[in-house]
């Protein structure tokens, strides 16, 4: 019958027992193992807590549409189901709920609660490969405007395509200045290579 018990927990996420406090099921999100390649699954974190120990009637509607028994039956069965399990932490020192943890006593008397290590073998894993698609189009944010990453892609070679060209043009016109000057020069003294190194000597004094 524990099974019913456990359901009821993890549908309502805490149940009360009489006597004795609540426990609560706080959810833990799925968890990304990057290295082995797969997404584990959500699970339950159990706690316990001792001042709060009145169940409230849909658990005993619940627990009798369960059991198929009658309300004050179910009433009864589940007073009894905690007495037992006080009695066993008293006696023995401490008790397992299964599936779920063992509660025990202190040498001051204070019952503690000791949840399961979380368990990920009771759903199954997820395998998660992460896939990447060199040519799918996505936004980007440039300034206050939106585009794709192929717009953005071309927007870059575009400007590199722009930057070649003007340094081509910062070594070329140069060259063509030298290349004029230098057969203005060769013009003016008749093509005669000794009379143009005598122009440069007397341009040089």
């Amino acid at each position: 019958m524990i099974n019913i018990l456990n359901s009821y927990l993890a549908q309502q996420k805490s149940i009360s027992i009489p006597g004795l406090g609540s426990l609560y099921a706080d959810t833990v999100p799925a968890v990304s193992d990057f290295v082995n390649h797969r997404l584990l699954p959500p699970q339950y974190k159990y706690r316990f807590d001792k001042y709060f120990d009145a169940p409230d009637k849909e658990f005993f509607v619940y627990l009798a549409s369960k059991k198929n028994i009658a309300d004050f039956e179910a009433i009864k069965w589940y007073n009894e189901f905690a007495y037992d399990l006080r009695a066993n932490i008293r006696n023995n020192g401490s008790s397992e709920w299964p599936g779920i943890g063992t509660f025990s006593m202190e040498s001051n008397g204070e019952i503690i609660f000791k949840p399961y290590a979380t368990d990920y073998s009771m759903l199954p894993n997820i395998v998660a490969e992460r896939v990447i698609r060199q040519d799918a189009s996505h936004a980007i944010r440039v300034g206050d405007r939106e585009v794709s990453n192929h717009e953005m892609n071309e927007l870059l070679h575009g400007k590199r395509r722009k930057k070649r060209r003007f340094l081509w043009l910062a070594f070329a016109i140069p060259g063509l200045l030298i290349a004029g000057a230098a057969a203005y020069i060769f013009y003016i003294n008749n093509w005669d290579p000794n009379k143009v190194v005598s122009y440069l000597n007397n341009l040089v004094r």
